[in-house]
């Protein structure tokens, strides 16, 4: 067995029988241990009672965080005429039509979040095997396909954060930096934990949130109690 770093070590003593924990107590815990030379993330892993295979159990929404992610967000757009210029003023990074098609058949892809006018999506259709397993392609129920191109940009720019539940049950996303103050962290996986309640399915059945986890990128994770967390 390997052995231990002494930074790994004293990071697991710090968590060691630490579990069910409020919101505020697992911030504080997670960000004190995010000792790493960059800036990590703060994510959230939520295990829901939740059979993905069931379009009535299927989870997906979005939320924008209060204090925004600390990520720099890359957009890029599928729109022509003024939508196209409607992105570019909006802080798109990438806008395009069939070109930005060609560009990510190619197997270039630079961006974080793609949006779609409903006049492009024949063209963004075409790409649903690339996108689609990267969480990106273009939705209507999370707002990604759209005329109000201006107001998605600004969002996905905002802090907006998408989720979708994956083949387990398991909802994982970004709420922030380890830099944030543990104020702003607490605010943000609140709102993430309310929009995920929200988003309970119909099909869904028994207790729907089983489970809460809190980590940074190289930290250890603790377990959050779940009623607390959902302001229950």
């Amino acid at each position: 067995m390997a052995k231990l770093g002494k930074r790994t070590r004293a990071a697991r003593e710090a968590v060691a029988g630490k579990e069910n924990l409020s919101v505020e107590d697992a911030v504080a815990l997670v960000k004190a241990n995010a000792t790493s030379k960059f800036d990590e993330t703060i994510e959230i892993a939520m295990n829901l009672g939740v059979d993905t295979r069931h379009a009535d159990q299927m989870v997906r929404g979005v939320v924008g965080l209060p204090n925004g992610t600390g990520k720099a967000m890359r957009v890029a757009v599928f729109a022509r005429g003024p939508k196209a210029d409607e992105a570019k003023e909006a802080g798109a990074d990438i806008v395009g039509a069939e070109d930005l098609m060609e560009t990510i058949q190619g197997g270039t892809i630079e961006f974080d979040r793609c949006i779609a006018t409903p006049d492009m999506m024949p063209i963004v259709g075409r790409l649903g095997k690339v996108l689609g397993p990267r969480n990106l392609m273009p939705n209507p129920k999370v707002g990604t396909v759209t005329m109000d191109v201006k107001a998605a940009v600004e969002a996905a720019k905002g802090g907006e954060v998408q989720f979708k539940a994956e083949k387990g049950g398991v909802v994982h996303a970004g709420v922030g930096k380890a830099s944030f103050d543990e104020a702003k962290l607490a605010e943000n996986v609140r709102a993430f934990v309310s929009a995920v309640a929200k988003a309970k399915p119909s099909g869904a059945k028994g207790t729907y949130m089983k489970k809460i986890a809190l980590s940074s990128t190289m930290g250890p994770g603790v377990t959050l109690d779940v009623a607390a967390a959902a302001g229950e």
